[in-house]
């Protein structure tokens, strides 16, 4: 018995076809069917029934198929195990929610090109939903998201990376920037822009600002891709609502402020770094854990008001 021989089992059980499956191998139909013949000879009993054109699991074949699953996810691993320990080569395939997509993104292409040239970088951007499916499929080895959008699972290892907090920005030359204090009310003057609202974020902003910041009126420019949104505000007199540290290169530059609002905004990003509980995390991971220590962080060295004597309006 050899653990290929389980693998075309599974592909069969799964796809109910042994052309689907035999495709799914990348083999012939018939060297699919020797395989399987071969592992019911070492089995001792029939796994499929073949009737007609329908390929139904037997009792054995169950419970063989029910035993395999783990069997060959092992053996995966284990090979996984193996090329994770070659020289300095390696692979990181991450999802990465908008938030850290717009801290992360660029960090990471660069210490890739520029420090570590064996390694190679595949970013996967998205709905966390989907980048869930993906982790679990095992397209990708982690996801750093927001951690209001995972929920717990046996199968999940979820670390909490702290919370950023979030505020409101604009150009430095905006006609609110040189207010003492801003109210939602001068806000909603201008558009502003911002990623899809959680519950969560638009039940604190009611409760905060009024019925005025109901989640389905408040942004005028919603986006997934942060970087864009802060683009369009140093552009425009569209104000940024989300995580201060996005705008951080901004901020030191003198291009971008964040507006004094009142009352303050009590809400923060929370994020985390997920990963599949069990598994082996390659090597050259611990670049990307690094990079999620040094760059997911609220300081941002900005000026903390707009040049010049506020008017206090």
């Amino acid at each position: 018995m050899n653990i290929r021989s389980l693998e075309h089992l599974l592909a069969v059980a799964e796809t109910g076809s042994f052309s689907k499956a035999a495709e799914r191998c990348f083999i012939t139909q018939s060297a699919l069917s020797r395989s399987i013949q071969t592992l019911e000879s070492d089995l001792g009993g029939q796994l499929l029934d073949r009737i007609g054109k329908r390929n139904e699991l037997t009792p054995l074949g169950q419970q063989v198929v029910e035993r395999s699953r783990g069997i060959v996810r092992e053996a995966a691993e284990l090979k996984r195990g193996a090329e994770l320990l070659q020289d300095g080569a390696g692979l990181i395939r991450v999802g990465l929610g908008s938030g850290p997509g717009a801290l992360l993104v660029q960090p990471l292409m660069r210490l890739a090109a520029d420090q570590h040239p064996r390694v190679r970088v595949n970013i996967s951007r998205g709905p966390t939903e989907l980048q869930l499916v993906q982790l679990r499929a095992r397209q990708l080895d982690a996801m750093v998201v927001d951690a209001r959008r995972v929920q717990p699972a046996p199968d999940l290892r979820i670390e909490g990376l702290g919370e950023l907090r979030a505020g409101f920005i604009c150009r430095a030359d905006h006609p609110l920037a040189r207010k003492r204090q801003v109210s939602m009310a001068h806000m909603l003057a201008y558009p502003l822009a911002g990623i899809p609202l959680s519950a969560e974020v638009s039940r604190t902003l009611l409760e905060q600002y009024g019925p005025s910041s109901q989640a389905e009126s408040i942004t005028a420019i919603v986006c997934e891709d942060i970087t864009a949104l802060i683009a369009t505000v140093e552009q425009s007199q569209a104000i940024y609502l989300g995580i201060v540290a996005a705008a951080r290169e901004g901020l030191q530059a003198g291009r971008l402020c964040e507006l004094k609002v009142e009352p303050k905004l009590g809400i923060g990003a929370r994020f985390a770094y997920v990963t599949l509980s069990g598994r082996t995390e390659a090597p050259v991971m611990k670049l990307l854990r690094q990079l999620v220590q040094e760059h997911l962080r609220d300081e941002t060295g900005a000026q903390k008001a707009a040049p010049g004597k506020p008017s206090g309006r």
